[in-house]
């Protein structure tokens, strides 16, 4: 991510005033992206900047790429990798140990008879890929008859570092101003009016709302919302020294439906399982059996003998789609309104590229 002003299209649309409701990764980069591309832009935040109880907000997040069912989706995620390393350089400065991206690689498992071919769609696409049989992974539990193939340029994302860099970098930045404990109660397509519980409202050229499953509150954006459990352990003494330098892993567990994230830089080792993935009817619903989510994960084979491993925390954690799509989208909802609901591992995997398609789109680029 450049700190220069974007050549061609860009130029004649500095100076905008450029609202973003909600400071969450997708609000968070965009701001970003507005300042370097020389907007003035307000931040509003119903929490703190950031927000522990942002759907962005976590220990860790993957970034992987291969799909070898779409290799042009494999390309856009190469080039989101890029961009976190740029984002990276660009929030916290040149040095190491002080950033929030590890290459530790991604596993991820797939039957035997199949690992020649995804790893040739992989390399195809621009990724250097290696087999990996799981007796070299024991205590991730792999799916019977299956091996991984490992994303060597992979790794791991420390979210809440990620987030705190961009409230960091933004604070310090005369052209943001970051507004914690604004609540936005209400949203105005037609006019780019923002209505604060306090009576006040704001206007700005352009307005961004990107407050994840709260969305649908403020503008007319139809999602669904997906509530995942998830759950941090501690490994036992002996594997400790083995778990910080693994990858994550995706694919795994006895249904092939499990993934994992390794205790990276003093985080906890974090597990979970798409069937323990499910449909709610808001991010504020009321609380379903935990306790029947926790078993079902720690019973998927994850990581194997896993009675030997603490439970140390237990998390609810929320995600939308568009309703439509079922996937992310940004959606003009006014002349100078628009809304991108989605949140979730993916929408922060992506979140660079997703604030550049937002600036595209805000500054009518794209639109």
């Amino acid at each position: 991510m450049s700190t220069d002003t974007h050549p061609g299209p860009w130029r004649g649309w500095t100076d905008q005033r450029i609202v973003v409701v909600g400071a969450g990764i997708t609000g968070l980069l965009a701001a970003v992206r507005g300042v370097l591309l020389g907007h003035r832009v307000i931040v509003l935040e119903r929490g703190p900047i950031p927000n522990p109880a942002a759907s962005s907000f976590d220990q860790h997040r993957a970034v992987r790429a291969l799909d070898p069912a779409d290799l042009e989706a494999t390309r856009r995620a190469v080039a989101a990798h890029r961009r976190w390393l740029e984002l990276e350089s660009l929030l916290c400065g040149p040095g190491p140990g002080g950033g929030f991206y590890r290459r530790v690689g991604v596993v991820t498992a797939w039957p035997e008879e199949r690992i020649d071919e995804v790893a040739a769609a992989g390399a195809e696409a621009g990724l250097r890929v290696e087999p990996v049989a799981a007796a070299r992974l024991r205590p991730m539990g792999f799916p019977a008859g299956s091996a991984g193939l490992l994303e060597l340029d992979a790794g791991v994302l420390l979210a809440d570092r990620v987030l705190a860099a961009a409230t960091a970098w933004l604070a310090r930045h005369p052209m943001a101003e970051l507004r914690p404990w604004q609540e936005v109660v209400a949203v105005d397509p037609d006019d780019a009016r923002v209505v604060l519980a306090d009576g006040s409202a704001e206007r700005g050229d352009l307005v961004l709302v990107g407050a994840g499953p709260w969305t649908p509150k403020l503008v007319d954006v139809p999602i669904i919302v997906h509530r995942q459990t998830m759950l941090y352990l501690r490994p036992p003494e002996e594997l400790a020294g083995w778990w910080k330098t693994a990858p994550s892993a995706g694919g795994v567990g006895a249904d092939g439906r499990g993934w994992l994230m390794p205790p990276v830089q003093g985080t906890l080792l974090k597990i979970s399982t798409d069937a323990a993935c499910r449909e709610v009817p808001a991010a504020d619903a009321p609380d379903d059996d935990e306790a029947r989510w926790t078993k079902e994960i720690l019973d998927a084979e994850i990581v194997t003998d896993v009675e030997r491993y603490e439970v140390a925390g237990v998390k609810r954690c929320h995600y939308a789609v568009d309703a439509v799509t079922g996937a992310g989208r940004l959606v003009r909802v006014g002349p100078s309104v628009w809304a991108r609901a989605a949140s979730g591992g993916d929408g922060f995997r992506t979140a660079p590229l997703v604030a550049d398609q937002i600036a595209g789109a805000l500054l009518g680029v794209a639109a």
